[in-house]
């Protein structure tokens, strides 16, 4: 059958409706997940082509996913972090959606209280067990959208759901129509999908999933989960694993429009982010993030990366403010007591730091040679360099004119006196052993004892 498509203006051919193959045996991939040795990603040479929707945006799991990795948040901290996605999502609503758990009193008051606001963004989302006592709960509280679990591999319908894939299909199905019934908008997490056999079960699941919606006039939206991360973002990767594959199967094959389209990555290896921007650029209008990529294991797609990676794709923030970012990494680490890792990008202690004295020489000449963009305008942190034996005398210079805010007549150069006194003082503390960078403090009482007016009464 040929269809105009309005997304691409050209003619294009339907002819294929995949039907559910009711294998006896679970198709586990055993030649690409041979479990005692890495996994393998083989090519078959099939490209698709690029398919970046108009609307792009991120939705959040911190409170539902991120909370599977660490102690609960208190219902204050949740209703911080929420509040601080409200201002970082900007008036349009680019922080779409964020969704919790509603199995306790805690996550049921956090709910209440983040209602309270009256933001329209991001909309309070729910994942629940499916059953109807759980749907009734949703409803009393007034959420409109349900996550629901349809783990989609063989390894979960055999293994543990110990199912065939019709009972599987018709157990998701009916689950989904009693969500539908209760007035609620299901949103299916198809869990695992990159080992799931996408043809003979994803897409005519995701079929049925798009006509039961279509039937109830309640969209269906469909959660692509790479439930182990391992997705790969390269162009000519065989399926299952390929995200370029997924992406462009479900909106061509099962029709699924970008808008109810979600793309829920882990960073196993190393490719969360990735494999992020390959959804968006492949048809996924969402990726489900999480604050600084807390979640299961090796963690979820941070969020605060992906903002500042659809400014880079769209060529503009869209109203959002991003200096919320360094709030958000200051409330974590000062409130919640969590520690990020120091060279974590955008919100760690270190991410636009330098040691090295010829970068620091670059940073005191011009900062736009090692800088990555202006982080004091933008994030609120300006490049810094860490005093350490390899600083040299411009890291010095550095330091000072950005620490005590040196600037024009007042800023010291490289060749000043004082450098020199300080370098050596530096080198003296290496010499003797030390191992660590110096801290603020012992610059700062090094250059008050330096016995140089301009710093000795500061």
């Amino acid at each position: 059958m040929l269809r105009f498509s309005d997304d691409t203006h050209l003619l294009e051919q339907h002819a294929y409706r995949y039907a559910l193959q009711d294998i006896p045996e679970p198709n586990l991939y055993r030649d690409l997940f041979p479990y005692q040795e890495v996994p393998k990603i083989p090519f078959n040479h099939r490209l698709v082509p690029m398919d970046m929707p108009a609307e792009i945006f991120m939705t959040d799991t911190t409170f539902r996913d991120g909370q599977q990795s660490r102690e609960p948040y208190t219902v204050e901290q949740i209703v911080t972090l929420y509040d601080m996605m409200h201002r970082l999502g900007g008036p349009q609503g680019l922080i779409r959606q964020t969704e919790f758990f509603a199995y306790s009193q805690r996550d049921r008051e956090a709910i209440a209280k983040c209602k309270e606001k009256g933001y329209r963004f991001p909309e309070v989302t729910v994942w629940i067990r499916a059953n109807e006592k759980d749907f009734q709960l949703v409803k009393d509280m007034e959420i409109k959208e349900v996550g629901i679990l349809v783990s989609c591999s063989d390894y979960h319908i055999f293994k543990k759901l110990h199912m065939s894939r019709h009972e599987a299909m018709e157990h998701y199905l009916d689950v989904v129509k009693q969500a539908l019934d209760a007035g609620l908008r299901p949103r299916c997490h198809l869990e695992d999908i990159t080992r799931a056999d996408f043809y003979g079960f994803v897409v005519p699941f995701v079929d049925a999933l798009m006509a039961l919606g279509k039937d109830a006039d309640t969209p269906v939206k469909i959660r692509a989960c790479d439930t182990l991360g391992l997705g790969v973002p390269f162009p000519g990767v065989a399926m299952p694993r390929s995200v370029p594959g997924i992406l462009y199967g479900l909106r061509h094959y099962a029709e699924v429009p970008s808008g109810l389209l979600e793309w829920h990555g882990h960073n196993d290896f190393g490719l969360g982010v990735a494999n992020a921007c390959t959804a968006w650029l492949y048809g996924a209008g969402a990726v489900n993030c999480s604050l600084l990529g807390v979640g299961e294991r090796t963690g979820n797609v941070p969020l605060e990366t992906m903002a500042m990676l659809y400014s880079s794709f769209r060529g503009t923030a869209n109203g959002m403010n991003l200096d919320v970012i360094t709030d958000i990494a200051q409330y974590y680490e000062k409130e919640i007591g969590y520690r990020i890792p120091p060279m974590t990008p955008f919100v760690g202690r270190d991410f636009n730091v330098t040691r090295a004295g010829i970068h620091a020489d670059g940073l005191l000449k011009d900062e736009e040679i090692y800088n990555i963009f202006d982080t004091g305008k933008i994030l609120h942190r300006g490049a810094a360099v860490a005093i350490s034996n390899v600083s040299g005398a411009a890291g010095l210079a550095f330091w000072l004119n950005q620490h005590y805010g040196l600037q024009g007549a007042e800023a010291i150069s490289k060749t000043d006196p004082l450098i020199a006194k300080l370098k050596d003082w530096v080198d003296q503390q290496y010499t003797e052993g030390r191992v660590t960078a110096l801290s603020d403090q012992e610059m700062e009482q090094a250059a008050a004892a330096s016995g140089d007016s301009r710093f000795s009464a500061r």
